[in-house]
């Protein structure tokens, strides 16, 4: 067995290893690159085609499969904490407007800040919206689908008509 074979077998053991011990999904695609690169040592001896091997089966593996992993890793992940908003159904308790930087809801008894997902229109209160993602401490979010045809969204008072702009250089 060649020194170079030895060393990719290493390096395979140690990002096995450490995908074990994470379980992150991190350092699979380099054990797979590795794997690889000590079979490319059986054929050819130089050290820099091997790299070359590693590098691109591992980059390789990392692009194309890894997204197909994450889906069916974390089928079965329960959300936790504000993440476990997301789909969530709430009511508006301020009228939400993004230009003016104002709006709260309620979900599940807290009250949270929240914006809309399109910045100008306003979602009144008293509506019931559906929490699309959280952005820092704010929920951002859209009017429920079965309240689309109802209400009727107003546009933000807060928004500039370009023609009303004044010329600001004198």
């Amino acid at each position: 067995m060649s020194e170079q074979f030895v060393f990719w077998l290493i390096v395979l053991a140690v990002c096995a290893i450490v995908e074990l011990v994470t379980l992150g999904l991190t350092s699979v695609w380099f054990a797979g690159g590795a794997l690889v690169a000590a079979l490319v040592s059986l054929v050819c001896p130089y050290f820099w085609v091997q790299v070359i091997v590693f590098a691109a089966v591992s980059f390789g593996l990392l692009i194309f499969t890894k997204p197909i992993a994450v889906k069916y890793f974390n089928k079965g992940r329960v959300r936790t904490n504000a993440e476990s908003l997301i789909g969530e159904r709430a009511i508006v308790v301020s009228e939400i407007d993004n230009i003016k930087a104002i709006g709260e809801v309620t979900v599940k008894g807290l009250d949270w800040s929240a914006r809309t997902l399109v910045d100008g229109i306003v979602i009144p209160e008293k509506a019931v919206v559906v929490i699309k993602k959280i952005e820092g401490n704010k929920l951002i979010v859209d009017l429920d689908d079965s309240l689309k045809g109802v209400i009727k969204l107003e546009k933000s008072d807060a928004l500039l008509d370009p023609g009303m702009i004044e010329d600001q250089d004198e």
